[in-house]
């Protein structure tokens, strides 16, 4: 019975953050700068979670800060393709290329 409880409190906290703003907010118009503001917190959010990965060596030793990471080089023409074709299916696929390239050349 306890883990059910969790479980229905789990998804009620999980739930209303979600649709109670969408039942407020339904029919209001937004002002122009708080719509630009929301769009770009994908950019922020993804941004936020990539940097580090492009920035940061990991080994035993412990993580380190370097630019001679093989998925920040392997970013630079991933990032190319996403801003030219905006395909999702191309950018992914630019991204494993240069990969097995880097990876090819013995730069890992």
């Amino acid at each position: 019975m306890r883990d059910a409880t969790v479980i229905a409190g789990m998804a009620l906290v999980t739930f209303l953050p979600r649709v109670v703003p969408l039942l407020i907010l339904t029919g209001m118009k937004m002002p122009k700068a708080a719509g630009r503001w929301l769009s770009l917190i994908a950019p922020a959010i993804l941004s936020s979670l990539l940097l580090p990965e492009l920035l940061i060596v990991r080994s035993a030793a412990g993580d380190e800060l370097s630019l001679s990471n093989i998925h920040l080089f392997a970013a630079i023409p991933s990032f190319a393709v996403a801003w030219k074709t905006k395909s999702l299916f191309g950018t992914v696929a630019a991204g494993i290329a240069a990969t097995a390239f880097l990876r090819f050349l013995g730069l890992e």
